[in-house]
């Protein structure tokens, strides 16, 4: 600290006889004076209103309990609230102390700043965790229907938007806002997400969904390379997502998750790949593909996956496609 206090002052005493220098020419004593009286004002004015003790090393020590890493983080939010990230990492820590209002508040604090789908499906699931019951509340669907508006992909807020539905008794929503979800996730989730949409569909006196069928002859097929300036971004068994969807749309009419160690592959789309009953992919006239390397695994585009442009064809029987991931998702 005696050595960070001295370079500091011997950087301010040359800086302010630098730009009194016009005063040293004539006469040094009083340029000399003026230096001398602007370096101890600098410094009065430090120790007024500045933070002298960050510079004690006894200042610095890490925080021993989750509770005064909380402290911390609370006083370092107060001198600059202008960090979401930090707001989010705060309502996490006090979310898993059990301080579920001030979580809430500082939820609050990150989605002014910055709203994303994921922050404001945490602060859905964290108001729910905190009712009594359980329940998603009015304000917690409202985050889930937000998070859905800006990335309709995400999956945590489609399950919990299903949930919500199942808890107002609207069965048929919760069937509809589950089935998508069907494409997207691992086979082994599949398997019990199945039978929860089967349940919500039968408590709305509508039919099972069908068996899934072996996928029928025909269909898209995709050929999908990697440029290679992107070679060195891909990670090993890279989870990809090559999707056809209707021009214009988001939600996909058709899904294949595949892993791919190395490029080029083919990937074949057809009515057997299409998340919903009621979309295929053979009704559609003319379609747009993209594929995407996924990061994170999940389907919906996250920062820093690896993507194709989207191509539109004409939807004939036996049609192909090829496309390039030569993009990073920004």
């Amino acid at each position: 600290m005696t050595a960070f206090a001295l370079a500091s002052a011997l950087l301010v005493l040359a800086t302010l006889a630098f730009v009194t220098r016009p005063l040293w020419r004539p006469r040094i004593a009083p340029g000399l004076a003026v230096t001398l009286m602007l370096a101890c004002t600098t410094a009065l004015l430090y120790f007024a209103i500045g933070t002298p003790a960050a510079l004690d090393p006894a200042q610095r020590v890490a925080p021993a309990t989750m509770s005064d890493a909380i402290a911390q983080l609370q006083l370092e939010l107060e001198r600059n609230p202008d960090q979401p990230e930090g707001w989010r990492v705060l309502a996490r820590a006090l979310a898993n102390e059990g301080r579920s209002r001030e979580a809430l508040a500082a939820y609050a604090e990150a989605i002014e700043r910055a709203p994303d789908a994921e922050v404001l499906t945490e602060a859905a699931e964290t108001r729910a965790r905190a009712h009594p019951q359980r329940l998603f509340d009015d304000a917690a669907v409202a985050m889930l229907r937000r998070a859905l508006q800006l990335q309709p992909a995400h999956q945590r807020a489609r399950w919990f938007l299903g949930i919500s539905q199942r808890q107002a008794g609207q069965a048929a929503d919760a069937a509809r806002t589950w089935e998508p979800l069907l494409a997207v996730v691992d086979p082994s989730t599949a398997a019990t997400l199945r039978p929860q949409i089967d349940a919500a569909r039968a408590a709305a006196g509508l039919d099972p969904l069908s068996p899934a069928d072996p996928a029928p002859a025909g269909g898209l097929e995709v050929q999908v390379a990697l440029a290679p300036a992107l070679a060195a971004s891909l990670p090993a068994n890279a989870t990809v997502f090559v999707i056809a969807r209707a021009p214009g749309t988001v939600m996909p009419v058709a899904v294949e998750r595949v892993e791919a160690a190395s490029f080029p592959l083919t990937v074949q789309l057809d009515d057997g790949d299409s998340p919903m009953p009621t979309a295929r992919l053979s009704q559609l006239p003319r379609v747009e593909v993209l594929a995407r390397v996924s990061l994170s695994g999940q389907a919906s585009a996250q920062p820093g996956d690896l993507a194709s442009a989207p191509v539109a064809i004409d939807n004939a029987a036996g049609a192909r496609v090829e496309t390039t991931i030569d993009r990073k998702v920004p």
